[in-house]
């Protein structure tokens, strides 16, 4: 006989027993304590030399002091470098470069002046080390045989309180080769060209006498400075090599007593050249622009055109620092003096943006530009983007870009998502093609500039620039390239695009499961993958070539697999003229592609599962024939510690019957005849985490290991939405897995505890008022009102949150007028009287995701109502907590609360009598 605690009040309920996969445990009984979790080791910032033979990364824990650690594939070498961090590796492998972090006790005790980090420069041939304090940045030549190192400004330079913010500071440059070095004061600016053989650099001193911009022939035995142009109170800045020719582009413009620099000449300089000679003069630009120094100066491939960016000449004046002009004398009558001193924001129904967006995007609004390009051919420079259409994709292609613009939809944002127009510019005249309108998706320029593709209406379009056709790409296959999981308002989405073929000859696009190859002269389609709807496998293209801008037909890619019933992964290769994969790895793990080598066939891959940690593997070939581990962190968690394993179960919904899966996990020391204590943990999907090494870091979310190791069972269940009602499909969809649970003997009844953060906060908190089927729930920053969230500003972004009701993840479907029933019976508060589960609530008091009063309003209810809870405020914290001490402070409270009403542990007195405020 089913318990009423367990009979929701909105549903019936029925279970569908599934036989959940078998686990060998062992009887290991070691608890994984907090002060393990600070200890933690984490490998990341993974990089491989070009030739292969040398692996860099960092160690660090999730407090304390780490490294960084080298090791040779080739011989049995390993450096490391401590307190080393952000590691960087030479081209050839022949140097390794890490930032010096300061001991954590160091900065603990530093009040003022905190240390600041340096640099290591580790020769890999004998492991030398060079070390370099207070430093800012480094960077190598693409050779690897210079190192550039930009200090932090001194101590004296900036005692004496300097205003010009585009002081340079010391800049050393190493020939790592020689030893030898260049010290060079006062460097605002520093380039390295593509070939190594030059270098640019400008600088900017204390009384403007020596600026200038200045050049090193790396190629030269003495790398002497030579001076391109020198000049007094100018600044040089946006230094850009091209990729071919030898040639540097760069804005100038003049420094002003107040440090405030001019419109700007955007100039160039050939190397050997004696002269610079201007592009396109400050003057050039119309009234209604401005060219600054505030730019982005990028190179085409060919080196035939450049693109930099104009000011609206409006936003420039306001970046224009201006003195204080002080009144001659005070009237303190004076209409005019008095109002000056007003501070008040208008918020108009008409205004494309709110106010609360127009603060939080003014920063990037006021210093945005707008593209332009340079012809090196006949010496013509043409605006493309502008206030209409200011967004202006950089393309390799001679005659046309792709242009965006959402400014027709800004006030639609509000409360339908975003959305945008796309216009194909030519790069001669600045002309435009709008080619498609109100897309919700982002559409793509193939690389030659022949084709747009883009996603709409549940299907992929290929619009023909030259002959300005459209095909519909998919519409006449049986499969279906929309996201079959689907459950939001907003019309469905597709899978993505894989890549392009060589010359714009095809293009690849995602279903669910395959990869297929569309023909752009007419449109045939290929499944290159074959069977991975019939396999369930979800195949996906790894880009192991960073630079790769398309394929060759007849390329063998590395292409990942998810079994999306099963959960694990594997890699497989694929070639691109021959449908069909071949199977090179595929185990019950999580596989990850890490990095590749430029000038070898070795690659650099992860392994995990729950019990496995994520080291880092080699194989030599995409063959995956020969592979080797090459990191050996965690390697016996169920020796060391009650660890657990995981597998995982299913069940139907109570509605449909749908079937729904979980990751279950249990303690190593696992007895199936005793009950246990159980953690539900949950978002949306997490039945893949069975297969995912779970992070080990303090947070304010469980570390599972902790608590399984404290012979507590996890479950991880998936959540099947729907629209109109989240949080009762959300109950329907979980509360049957625990049913499961506990009719397989493996849940204690009386010992059930919900957990979930931001939505999953909001689904726990509803959760509770349909069913006390749990014995205590955790919340943290819950929406708790849907009707006054609805109207309520993401503070973070400064949007509304009506497009997140309308449109996404909570999933309402309409405006609080049209369906003012679904945003009341969605929202915990207006049920908080049924409610008879104890509840923790979190929120950080400036959290720009979720506004930290929707925990009061459901504190301050159920305080009203007299029913158990807890609100745990944390000062000065955002949506996610940052500062350690109170990440810790709920971690520790999290796990003193569920041991307390799921275990009957004592409880601590903040649980029983609250903490009184004593002005802390």
């Amino acid at each position: 006989m089913i318990s009423m605690k367990w009979v929701l009040r909105s549903f019936v309920m029925w279970i569908t027993v599934v036989i959940a996969i078998p686990l060998l445990s062992t009887a290991q009984n070691k608890k994984l304590t907090f002060e393990d979790v600070m200890k933690w080791e984490d490998i990341s910032d993974s990089h491989f030399s070009d030739n292969g033979e040398w692996l860099v990364y960092s160690v660090w824990p999730d407090r304390g002091d780490g490294e960084v650690r080298i090791r040779s594939l080739e011989e049995d070498k390993i450096f490391t470098v401590k307190m080393g961090d952000d590691p960087r590796i030479t081209r050839n492998g022949n140097w390794v470069g890490a930032y010096l972090k300061p001991k954590l006790i160091d900065q603990i005790k530093a009040e003022k002046d905190k240390p600041k980090q340096g640099l290591a420069l580790l020769n890999t041939a004998n492991g030398t080390t060079i070390e370099k304090d207070s430093v800012k940045s480094f960077e190598f030549s693409n050779d690897g045989k210079w190192a550039v190192v930009h200090f932090y400004q001194s101590k004296s330079i900036k005692d004496k309180k300097s205003k010009n913010d585009y002081l340079g500071t010391k800049m050393i440059l190493r020939n790592l080769e020689s030893g030898q070095e260049y010290s060079v004061p006062f460097v605002k600016e520093v380039a390295f060209d593509s070939t190594s053989h030059h270098l640019a650099y400008s600088v900017v001193d204390t009384n403007g006498a020596n600026n200038g911009l200045f050049y090193r022939d790396l190629e030269s035995s003495s790398s002497e400075k030579q001076t391109v142009v020198k000049a007094g109170n100018q600044l040089f800045a946006n230094l850009e090599w091209d990729h071919n020719d030898e040639k540097l582009a760069f804005t100038q413009a003049s420094l002003d007593t107040t440090f405030e620099t001019d419109d700007a000449d955007l100039r160039i300089w050939q190397v050997n050249d004696e002269g610079v000679r201007t592009l396109v003069e400050a003057g050039d630009v119309d009234k209604e622009w401005a060219l600054r120094t505030n730019n982005d100066l990028e190179w085409t491939e060919n080196g035939e055109r450049l693109f930099f960016g104009l000011m609206s000449r409006e936003m420039a004046e306001v970046n224009q620092k201006k003195k204080e002009e002080k009144a001659d004398s005070v009237d303190i009558y004076s209409r005019e003096q008095i109002l000056d001193k007003k501070e008040m924001d208008v918020w108009h129904y008409d205004d494309p943006r709110i106010k609360t967006h127009e603060k939080e995007s003014w920063t990037w609004r006021k210093k945005r530009t707008y593209r332009a390009v340079y012809h090196m051919d006949n010496a013509q420079w043409v605006q493309l983007a502008d206030h209409k259409v200011p967004n202006v994709e950089v393309s390799q292609n001679p005659d046309y870009v792709l242009g965006q613009s959402r400014v027709p939809y800004l006030q639609e944002m509000t409360w339908d998502g975003f959305f945008s127009d796309y216009y194909i510019i030519d790069l001669k005249t600045g002309g435009r093609t709008k080619v498609i309108e109100k897309l919700r998706s982002d559409a793509v320029l193939s690389p030659k500039g022949n084709y747009v593709v883009f996603y709409q209406d549940k299907d992929w379009h290929l619009y023909n620039v030259e002959e300005e056709l459209y095909r519909n790409l998919t519409k006449h296959l049986d499969t279906p390239f929309y996201n079959e999981d689907h459950d939001y308002p907003y019309p469905v989405q597709g899978y993505g695009i894989a890549g392009w073929m060589k010359g714009d000859k095809a293009v690849m696009i995602y279903d669910k499961y395959d990869v297929w190859k569309f023909f752009t002269d007419e449109g045939k389609a290929v499944n290159l993958t074959e069977d991975g709807r019939d396999r369930d496998i979800i195949y996906r293209i790894e880009r192991t070539e960073k630079d790769r801008k398309t394929f060759d037909p007849s390329d063998e890619v590395l292409v990942r697999g998810f079994y999306d019933h099963k959960k694990n992964y594997g890699f497989y290769t694929l070639k691109l003229d021959e449908p069909g994969t071949e199977k090179k790895l595929e185990t019950d793990h999580k596989y990850n592609f890490v990095t590749s080598a430029e000038d070898s066939d070795r690659i650099i891959y992860s392994r995990e599962k729950y019990d496995e940690y994520p080291n880092l593997w080699v194989s030599n070939d995409l063959s995956f024939g020969d592979t080797e581990r090459l990191t050996g962190l965690h390697l016996n968690l169920h020796d060391t510690y009650n660890w657990g394993t995981a597998e995982l179960i299913e069940w139907s919904d109570m509605d449909d019957g749908q079937t729904i899966r979980g990751a279950l996990i249990k303690p190593d020391n696992y007895d199936p005849d005793k009950k246990y204590p159980v953690l539900i943990y949950y978002y949306r999907f997490f039945s893949q985490r069975a297969y995912e090494f779970n992070n080990i870091t303090t947070d304010d979310r469980p570390t599972l290991p902790q608590w399984v190791s404290d012979n507590y069972v996890v479950f991880l269940p998936d959540i099947r939405f729907e629209v109109g009602t989240p949080g009762f499909a959300s109950t329907k969809s979980l509360v049957p897995g625990v049913q499961k649970l506990i009719e397989m003997g493996i849940a204690h009844p009386d010992k059930l505890g919900l957990h979930g953060h931001s939505w999953s906060g909001y689904q726990t908190a509803f959760m509770i008022t349909q069913t006390d089927i749990f014995d205590a729930a955790i919340a943290g920053a819950p929406v708790s009102n849907m009707t006054s969230a609805y109207s309520g500003i993401r503070w973070g972004s400064g949007l509304a949150r009506q497009f997140q009701y309308e449109q996404t993840q909570s999933r309402i479907g309409g405006s609080l007028w049209e369906y003012p029933e679904r945003y009341i019976e969605n929202s915990p508060v207006f049920y908080a009287d049924r409610i008879n589960t104890p509840l923790l609530m979190m929120f950080g008091d400036e959290d720009t995701a979720v506004p930290w009063y929707q925990g009061i309003e459901m504190y301050l209810a159920m305080r009203r109502l007299d029913k158990d809870a807890v609100f745990l405020q944390y000062r000065d914290e955002p949506h996610h907590l940052q500062k350690y001490a109170n990440k810790l402070d709920y971690a520790i409270k999290m796990k003193e609360y569920f041991d307390h009403y799921l275990r009957g542990e004592e409880a601590p007195e903040w649980i029983t009598d609250g903490v009184p405020y004593r002005g802390e």
